[in-house]
């Protein structure tokens, strides 16, 4: 199982954070290019999953599957946007991504009085421990493994 990277938005879709970690092919485009695509992509999967679906959906969008990767998505209460790109052979991704948002993001950035939650994070510590915390998972494995 493979991690390839995180998206963080806020719930006016800034880009507060990305990280990568097992990513071999770019995009070609520069990271705001790219974060602007997938915010778009994200919105509009919402909008269409939430207009098509034959039942009334609480969850609404939680992920997507193509023949190389999957995408997954967690968005809390406040319109935060978790977005984690894995294999597909990965599991307990949807746990994963509550646990990176009740464990590292509020403790290191929502409890962090230096960190403002409209503007990308610079937190050090956030970093340090968002890096340890998916390295530790279940999830992650590097390629030469």
């Amino acid at each position: 199982m493979t991690v390839h990277n995180i998206y963080i938005f806020d719930r006016l879709g800034t880009l507060l954070y990305y990280q990568e970690w097992n990513r071999s092919k770019h995009s070609g485009i520069t990271r705001d290019e790219e974060a602007k695509l997938m915010y778009g992509m994200i919105f509009s999967l919402k909008s269409f999953v939430n207009k098509i679906s034959p039942t009334d959906t609480k969850e609404g969008f939680l992920f997507y599957k193509t023949s190389k990767y999957t995408l997954h998505y967690l968005e809390t209460p406040s319109g935060l946007k978790f977005i984690l790109n894995t294999d597909n052979h990965s599991q307990g991704v949807r746990d994963l991504l509550h646990q990176i948002y009740k464990e590292i993001f509020v403790e290191y950035v929502v409890k962090n009085p230096l960190c403002s939650l409209s503007q990308p994070i610079q937190s050090e510590l956030f970093k340090t421990k968002l890096d340890a915390y998916i390295k530790q998972s279940s999830v992650y494995m590097t390629k030469s493994m």
